[in-house]
Order: C-alpha cells, then structure tokens, then sequence
C-alpha cells in the first residue's frame, strides 16, 4: 500500500487511522517495524516531518536511513526511477518529501515497497491526518463541524479539502481569486463532501468564511520553492491575515490551527501562536501519532 493522497484512504479508513493514532498516543505503538529499515528521502528540509517521522519509525520498532537532496540528487543527479529500482533492493520502505508530485508517482511505479507522501506540491496527506485528529480530538464529532481555511490553495489546504469531505465535515475556503485550490481537487472534494453529506464552499471574504466556524485555520502565503513570489503574494493576500478579530467572527470555542513553520505579521498576527483558542502546538505533536498511526496500517 502506497501513502501519496489522503484519498488513498475512504472516510471510513481515515477514521480507523485517527482512531489507532489515539490509541498510540495513549498507550504507545505496536513493535509493527521491526527489522524494517526505512529511506526517509528529503527533497526539501524539514523540521517537524523528519523529526516526527524518524522518532515514530524508531518507536516502532524501526530504522531510517535519511537521504538529502545532497545525497541523492532526485532527478538531477540520477533519474527518480533508478533511485526507485535500487533502493527498492535495499530498503523496505521509502518516505519522500518533494518538490515534484510526479517524482512520488515514480518511485510508486519503479518499487514493490510502500511510498509515503511525506509532503509534494499537490498533497500533504500526513500533515491532513494530523489536522482531522487534531479537530476530532477536540470536538468530537465531524457531523456539521465548520472547518474554515485561509490562505493560499497549496497542498495543505487540498489535502485539508479532500479529508474534511470525505469524514463529512463541511469546508470553507476563503482566498483572492488567482489562488484557489486547483478545480480538479475542488471538483473530487464536492463529490466526496456529497456523499459524506457535508458541503465545501469558496468566499474572497475571510470575514465572510470565519461566521460561525468551529476551526479557523491558515498557512503560510509562499511556500517552500515560492520565495520569489514572495512579495507579490504578500501584497495580493492583503486582507487575509488571521488575526484576534478575525477569530472573534468564529464561534466562542473555535480552535486555531497553523501546520507551520509561520509567519507573524503575513499570514498571522503577533501572538495568533499563543491565542487562547490556538491549538497549533497540539496539532504538531499528532504530526507523530497519524504519522505511526499510517505506517502502521501499512506494515500490518
């Protein structure tokens, strides 16, 4: 089983992961690793990602083996397939994280191992099991949870679009127009939110989008690989900055969330981090408990 989409997984198996991940958290994960050696394949650099997935393989019972972009070249030095083809005689898992989505999609192609989104520039499928966690830990439910997201249309909020669809719990996207999420995720993300029988909608308003929401939710306006797009978005994203106001739109009990790393003074205001409704800090420490919750539904 390969890990390239949260829609890889059905709502009903996305529940049955958040489900185990809580159980982990509670009572620590099976030994499901033992003797398996992991590639942790890092295109970009990462902080939470590495840290979360080295520590989570090692306890279960695991080792990794961390390859840089130094290290192995992804497409550069080497074509992706023979990195594929040899690791596949090596390792007996890889978990990327790239740039390019198509890259994951030929390390799939050329291995009989399982390939874990670790993060592309379509999806975060991890990054979203540890969001649906986070909010089902702290409401309980996804039936007629209003999930508001804002900020650009990168793989966060994707991945975030097509897993609240598929548990049923409704998607508000506020952003400018020239940076929705793509139409061909929308589309799939209104099929699924129709027969969860939640709903997903698109506003340019923030105000609008936070009324009545139960989690207020951002991202940083240029991501990795954007840098020089950096002060056209700041300005285009004017207006889109969550901040105590903007949250006060939301219900009382509203959480916030942020996947991080952020920016105060863009995409949040000083001190959005330390909100008495934030809950960003829980939400990267389930990075942990989803991430050992998948690998272990794979292992098994």
């Amino acid at each position: 089983m390969n890990f390239l989409s949260i829609t890889d997984l059905s709502g009903l198996e996305i529940l049955d992961t958040i489900q185990l991940a809580q159980s982990i958290k509670k009572h620590g994960p099976q030994n499901s690793l033992a003797n398996k050696f992991i590639a942790l394949m890092f295109d970009k650099p990462s902080l939470r990602t590495r840290v979360s997935f080295e520590i989570g393989i090692k306890r279960l019972g695991g080792e990794t083996i961390y390859l840089s972009k130094d290290d192995i070249g992804l497409g550069t030095r080497e074509p992706v397939s023979d990195i594929a083809k040899v690791l596949n005689r090596w390792v007996d898992g890889i978990v990327a994280r790239v740039f390019s989505h198509k890259s994951l999609q030929i390390l799939s192609q050329n291995t009989n191992i399982p390939v874990v989104n670790a993060l592309s520039d379509l999806e975060h499928p991890c990054q979203a099991l540890a969001d649906i966690l986070t909010i089902y830990e702290k409401k309980t439910t996804f039936k007629n949870i209003n999930v508001t997201f804002i900020g650009d249309g990168n793989n966060v909020s994707s991945s975030l679009a097509l897993a609240c669809s598929l548990v049923g719990a409704n998607f508000v996207y506020a952003s400018p127009e020239n940076y929705k999420i793509s139409d061909n995720i929308w589309k799939i993300a209104e099929q699924y939110s129709k027969q969860s029988g939640s709903y997903i909608s698109w506003t340019n308003s923030p105000q609008e989008a936070a009324q009545n929401s139960d989690v207020v939710y951002t991202d940083v306006w240029a991501s990795m690989g954007q840098e020089e797009e950096k002060n056209l978005r700041n300005k285009d994203f004017q207006g889109f900055q969550v901040t105590p106001k903007l949250m006060s739109l939301a219900k009382p009990d509203a959480i916030f969330m942020h996947d991080m790393p952020a920016h105060e003074g863009e995409e949040i205001s000083k001190g959005m981090l330390e909100h008495p409704n934030s809950v960003v800090f829980d939400q990267a420490e389930n990075r942990l408990y989803a991430q050992q919750a998948i690998i272990q539904k794979i292992f098994n």
